[in-house]
């Protein structure tokens, strides 16, 4: 799969099928193991943008939340319902494409104070162990490369479901955040509030709101 287009085809699936609801906890309880159920899919999945976001929060000024979303990036995902520890997916975002809503705020967040997008124009996850935590919750460890500085990760992945949609495409839910300190990606700009707390929370929240669809078999090597 290029990574880099998102012009990849896309499979469409039998009939449409009613949604699948996440796995039955008794199954688990009872093997520690994914639902077999979970086998029909296993294979190569691609990010749909138009329903997905990859956004993050972080504290401002000590008593507020900023929000804010990158809107451009690629992705290829391979998800093995049997076996998640062969489950792997990798993210390349555009840190140009920052978003949250107030155009001055963006402007210095691809400044070099923060991402500085002219000389690091992708950020990158790339997985190396998944495991699954509970019925419906992954755990995927991974290194995330923020200004060429690569720092493990753990994401936490909740499956949503899976469902066949009016078009004939297959899609899966999945959830995910995780929590990391900013200065060690090297984003160490900050302010001083005159009653001695920071302007910029050290710790920002990574969300991963995905969905995601089914993609053509000859697109799937990873």
């Amino acid at each position: 799969m290029n990574l880099f287009t998102r012009a990849a085809s896309l499979r469409r699936s039998a009939p449409p099928a009613a949604p699948q609801h996440p796995a039955d906890p008794s199954a688990f309880a009872s093997s520690g193991r994914p639902d077999p159920s979970l086998a029909a899919l296993s294979g190569a999945w691609m990010i749909d943008p138009a329903h997905s976001r990859i956004g993050f929060s972080v504290r401002h000024a000590m008593v507020t939340t900023v929000r804010g979303a990158f809107t451009e990036y690629e992705s290829r995902l391979h998800f093995d319902g049997l076996d998640p520890a062969r489950s792997r997916a990798e993210i390349v975002l555009s840190t140009a494409s920052v978003d949250t809503g107030v155009e001055q705020r963006d402007a210095h967040l691809v400044h070099r104070d923060f991402l500085d997008a002219a000389s690091y124009p992708r950020m990158r996850f790339s997985s190396t162990a998944v495991q699954l935590a509970s019925p419906e919750v992954y755990r995927m460890t991974g290194d995330l490369t923020i200004k060429d500085r690569t720092r493990p990760v753990v994401l936490e992945l909740t499956y949503i479901g899976q469902v066949t949609d009016p078009f004939g495409y297959e899609r899966v839910g999945f959830d995910g955040t995780t929590t990391i300190n900013r200065s060690e990606w090297g984003l160490t700009y900050n302010a001083r509030l005159a009653e001695g707390g920071a302007m910029v929370s050290e710790k920002v929240r990574l969300q991963f709101d995905i969905a995601a669809i089914r993609a053509d078999p000859a697109q799937s090597a990873l």
